[in-house]
């Protein structure tokens, strides 16, 4: 019997063991000859056999089967069998004289239809669950390149391949959460980073999803509701390149081999559905980072096209798989990346709903994060980028409607949420996803949120900018007929400062010795300061934005370790430093305690707070007998802010929220929400309080009250009376609540 686990039932490709059959079912659409190699051995042995694989009538997909009695034969009945693919096409076909590293019957590495079949360069399926190895194991790299020094070097002992895995998958344990998104708290974070440096820890589940699971209850007590993990597929990372976020795909249906405890055939997949179990057992939904948009095997040389690295995808058939430029030696790149997927094709649209839909249902996976998501609504026309959200056959659409999209009320289905920008002309597209996406909103929260409290007289920004940004950028998404809890609200993620450094620092810092730097690339505009140098301003900043962005309609993103004041000094782009940088520094969590108590404190307010995460848009109209409007905008004066007033760049701004049908039960009737970006100290004059009612404190993020903690615990809130004596650069809560 065949020892390794599977990570779910057999696909409608790939490799598939039936029990005494094994499958294997690929897509090529111009290959002309294709075989499956089985190999005892992960690197530096030879194929133990390849078997030659069939056109199916009237398809596309490429077929083999070998039985029982032939891999007994082989010896391979009772071991682990790794598996990958020699092809054939229009650029290179079949010559019998062919042995791997010949050139038999070559004609060129790219041909004038974009064909760059090479079957010296073996390739790992795109539907295999698990991969056998990494790139940083490979000593060589220059093995995958093609081109007239590399196109006759046979790639098979070097290559990461498929591993068959044969045993179904047990049942989870636990049920998924299927809470209403704008219920929730994303935690974004790095599966290995996250534990790495956590002394609580066992030291050899440091960095692993088995260590990661270890921290659930740790989210639970904080107020998170989803953890949201930077890309957990294969990922391509050498020693020359390290590709710590991941960012640079392999696999789309395996999970990091090198995140896992286990390294046993199968032990990845079964340790990350563990993990997944453990976050739903204390009720945290699951959400990922895929990156559909471009892969791992970069782009062709420019000077001499021929020259590229045939891992996948690329050697099996590029002229679909890929988005080719006019003369289909180079391609279209919208990505950084050297290339686009062609999200235009079917097969390549079919792959990725098959990619989702098994780690949806085979991995527990519970929603998904796109990196770089116009790309994948791209119909390219004469080389132009053309965004296509309303293609009904298109990845955007089917998505919503196959997977399918979590309705607002909740419920089964997953949430989806893209990073809505891309490379080059018409590939900025916030707010035009369609309905049954969230997107990161940059636009309507992040860069005006961060000129307000940094760019005070540098760069202008409205009362009505911000007034929109704190209840649910409204005019970013509500003619597209989504809600506030769309707006996944980002003050920063892990593309950037975190949340200590941008009010720390006034430029990048990106070229510091190891361990913090160097890095190359990073935003050079990052509405950031240092507030002069003074740490206490630092840290009364930090607090008053991470309130702001807790406080706020639509559904929070907080970057992990900006809850106890984590800082990368100044780097903003540490994609390739695998090292202290990047692992949450646990060790100062105790050093931070106020703020992350603070951090955890809010969270609970905003969870017994339902008027704070809204459904649908506030109308600024009153909807009970209370006299109360569901948001009213107020001036420090407490009168109330007139139309014309919101296009002023005033740094005051407040607003008081109508509770008493949303809270059911709680006392509160309503919640007074100031934010002084100024820096005057400002006296304010409070609403009228109901009869029998008073204004009470419940957080001020100045540093006046750092030593407390900046929050009352609830029942120790202090009465205000009608005026309050707010200082600059702060925001403060109240509540309304009986005497």
């Amino acid at each position: 019997m065949i020892t390794t686990v599977v990570s779910g039932l057999c696909l409608a490709l790939g490799a598939c063991f039936t029990g005494q059959n094994l499958q294997f079912r690929l897509f090529s659409q111009n290959a002309t000859r294709m075989e499956v190699c089985l190999f005892r051995e992960t690197q530096n042995h030879d194929a133990i056999k390849c078997f030659l694989m069939e056109r199916e009538p009237a398809s596309n997909i490429w077929s083999a089967n070998i039985g029982e009695d032939e891999l007994r034969s082989l010896r391979l009945k009772d071991s682990t069998i790794y598996y990958g693919y020699r092809a054939w096409g229009p650029n290179w076909p079949y010559d019998p004289a062919w042995k791997p590293g010949s050139q038999a019957g070559f004609i060129a590495d790219v041909d004038g239809e974009g064909h760059r079949f090479n079957p010296n360069k073996l390739t790992l399926d795109p539907y295999a669950r698990e991969i056998s190895h990494g790139l940083d194991q490979v000593t060589d790299m220059t093995i995958f390149e093609t081109g007239p020094l590399h196109r006759t070097r046979d790639s098979a002992r070097s290559v990461p391949k498929g591993v068959i895995l044969t045993q179904a998958a047990q049942a989870f344990a636990h049920k998924k959460p299927a809470g209403a998104f704008k219920d929730d708290v994303v935690y974004e974070v790095h599966v290995k980073g996250f534990t790495k440096s956590d002394l609580s820890i066992p030291q050899a589940l440091r960095g692993t999803y088995k260590g990661a699971a270890m921290k659930a209850a740790y989210l639970k007590d904080l107020g998170v509701s989803v953890v949201e993990f930077l890309p957990v597929h294969q990922k391509v990372s050498d020693r020359n390149n390290p590709n710590y976020w991941g960012y640079m795909t392999l696999g789309y249906f395996a999970p990091e081999r090198s995140y896992a405890f286990d390294q046993s055939p199968g032990g990845p997949t079964k340790e990350f559905r563990a993990m997944v179990d453990e976050f739903h057992r204390h009720g945290i939904k699951v959400m990922i980072d895929v990156v559909y948009n471009h892969t791992g095997e970069g782009g062709a040389n420019r000077e001499s096209p021929g020259n590229s690295s045939i891992f996948s995808f690329r050697g099996i058939d590029n002229a679909v798989y890929y988005e080719l430029n006019a003369e289909k030696n180079l391609y279209n790149d919208n990505t950084g990346c050297g290339h686009n997927i062609a999200a235009h094709r079917e097969p390549v649209r079919q792959f990725v709903m098959d990619s989702l839909n098994y780690w949806k249902d085979v991995m527990g996976v519970d929603g998904f994060r796109f990196d770089l998501a116009p790309v994948l609504g791209n119909v390219p026309q004469d080389g132009r980028f053309k965004f296509t959200p309303e293609d009904p056959r298109g990845i955007l659409q089917r998505a919503v409607h196959e997977l399918p999209a979590r309705s607002a009320q909740g419920g089964e289905g997953v949430d989806l949420v893209a990073e809505p920008w891309g490379i080059g002309d018409g590939t900025y597209v916030q707010g035009r996803f369609p309905a049954g996406w969230s997107e990161w909103n940059a636009e309507g929260f992040r860069d005006p949120i961060r000129s307000y409290y940094n760019k005070r007289g540098v760069e202008p920004v409205s009362l009505g900018r911000v007034a929109n940004a704190v209840s649910g950028s409204a005019l970013l998404f509500q003619a597209s007929g989504r809600k506030p809890f769309n707006a996944v609200n980002i003050l920063t993620a892990h593309d950037g400062f975190t949340a200590r450094d941008l009010f720390s620092y006034n430029e990048k810092n990106n070229n510091q010795p190891w361990p913090y730097g160097p890095s190359d690339g990073g935003e050079n505009h990052n509405r950031s300061w240092d507030q002069g140098g003074d740490p206490v301003m630092q840290r009364q900043l930090t607090r008053t934005a991470l309130m702001t962005l807790l406080l706020s309609a639509g559904t929070p993103h907080l970057n992990g370790g900006d809850e106890f004041y984590r800082t990368l000094k100044g780097n903003n782009n540490p994609w390739n430093l695998d090292s202290v940088a990047n692992y949450l520094p646990w060790s100062s969590l105790k050093e931070n305690q106020k703020l992350h108590a603070f951090v955890r404190a809010i969270l609970r307010f905003r969870r017994e707070n339902p008027a704070l995460r809204p459904r649908e848009y506030y109308t600024g109209t009153a909807a009970n007998g209370n006299g109360l409007k569901d948001i009213t905008w107020l001036k420090e004066d407490g009168g109330e802010l007139r139309t014309q007033e919101f296009d002023s760049e005033h740094g005051f701004l407040a607003y008081r929220l109508d509770t008493s049908q949303a809270n059911g039960a709680s006392p509160v009737r309503s919640i007074y929400v100031a934010l002084n970006a100024g820096f005057e100290n400002k006296t304010l004059r409070l609403p009228e309080p109901a009869k029998g009612f008073s204004w009470y404190r419940v957080a001020d993020s100045a540093a006046w009250f750092e030593a407390d903690g900046n929050f009352h615990e609830p029942g120790t809130e202090a009465a205000v009376g009608r005026e309050y004596k707010m200082h600059g650069r702060c925001e403060l809560l109240l509540v309304e609540k009986p005497l």
